[in-house]
């Protein structure tokens, strides 16, 4: 698998998520089974750059390459000096973001919105391919189906961004329309494949080494990129590539790896965010951990009530430690009962996030 010059480990790849993967998420997935994983979303506005929000986005100390930075605007000329600003900082590829479906990003018009406006997303391809070739950094991009069920044009769009220099398309199998609501549909993505030449990669619904298997053969896709599936379970990575390899299913890991995996994630995140939002902005990944595990409920309400990472370290601790005097291992994965019931860390963390 190659994107441009640079080879990748495998085919299995982290999607870009905001407020999931940053740095030490990214690096912990692919520690565990990963071969490639973008950013966060970067603005290409020029005044937010320096802002906290934006250098945590942008910091890939030790994190091992290639390292792939998505950015996300509406003009061409700031998405081609949001280019230069990243290559400037060690990204290794650029990715453009058209699949984002947040109300607060396509009601500027950026994201996913842009596949409505076809010459301004070739613009701004052309603009960013332009700004990255003279540094050999390739240039890749990220879209959705289409805007709506009466207006998938990816494929089109898909030809033109090819012919623009673009040297990898990663499609998400669902329209803008649609969010994260109703199921994923693989025919548009099987479709883009059948019309370009470059590398393209299936993303929307890969939640199990069997999804992962189906999707490809259906597709024909050259790799699959994994998102949600992938909080509080980032060895399903290891888990679609053992499955790829064999046809058997790997064990399930021990709890006592999981307690180990996650207290290594927390100290990474906190010295990323440091205390203040550390504590609060790692509730959300503690609670993706523990959503199907005997008594994660009542230990994600405890969660919200503890302030000092100290303390929270000690929480997981323990949590875990009794848990490992029941089961060696943790259970087979299942969709959680509450998995959409809407937690997402409590509202302290998204105070600290907005005010950091």
């Amino acid at each position: 698998m190659q994107i441009g010059p640079l080879a990748l480990e495998n085919r299995l790849f982290v999607a870009p998520m905001a407020g999931v993967t940053d740095r030490p998420f990214r690096m912990l997935c692919r520690s565990l089974g990963a071969g490639y994983a973008v950013s966060e979303m970067v603005t290409s506005r020029k005044e937010l750059w320096n802002t906290l929000k934006t250098s945590r986005r942008a910091d890939h100390a030790g994190e091992p390459g290639p390292i792939a930075v998505q950015i996300a605007g509406t003009d061409a000329a700031m998405m081609a000096e949001a280019a230069h600003y990243n290559i400037d900082r060690g990204a290794q590829i650029i990715d453009i973001n058209m699949g984002c479906p947040a109300k607060k990003v396509c009601n500027k018009w950026a994201g996913s919105a842009l596949m409505r406006d076809e010459p301004l997303a070739l613009e701004i391809v052309q603009a960013v391919v332009a700004a990255a070739a003279p540094h050999g950094v390739p240039v890749t991009l990220k879209m959705r189906t289409g805007w709506s069920a009466d207006h998938r044009n990816a494929v089109k769009l898909a030809r033109d961004f090819e012919s623009a220099g673009v040297q990898m398309l990663t499609v998400h199998g669902r329209t803008r329309e649609q969010g994260y609501k109703g199921a994923a549909e693989y025919d548009t993505i099987a479709a883009v494949k059948a019309a370009v030449r470059v590398p393209v990669v299936a993303n929307g619904d890969i939640t199990s080494p069997e999804k992962a298997r189906d999707v490809l053969a259906a597709t024909g896709a050259d790799a699959v990129m994994v998102g949600r599936a992938a909080q509080g379970r980032p060895w399903i990575f290891r888990e679609i590539a053992h499955f790829l390899a064999t046809g058997t299913h790997l064990a399930p890991p021990l709890v006592a790896e999981v307690r180990r995996l996650l207290l290594d994630h927390l100290q990474e995140h906190y010295g990323l965010y440091g205390d203040y939002s550390g504590v609060r902005t790692a509730r959300k990944h503690i609670g993706w951990y523990v959503r199907a595990l005997p008594g994660g409920y009542d230990f994600r309400s405890r969660m919200n009530t503890i302030e000092d990472c100290a303390e929270q370290l000690r929480a997981v601790s323990d949590y875990f430690e009794g848990l490992a005097e029941g089961m060696d291992r943790i259970p087979a994965h299942s969709e959680p009962a509450d998995v959409q019931d809407g937690w997402n860390g409590g509202e302290d963390e998204k105070a600290a996030t907005a005010a950091h």
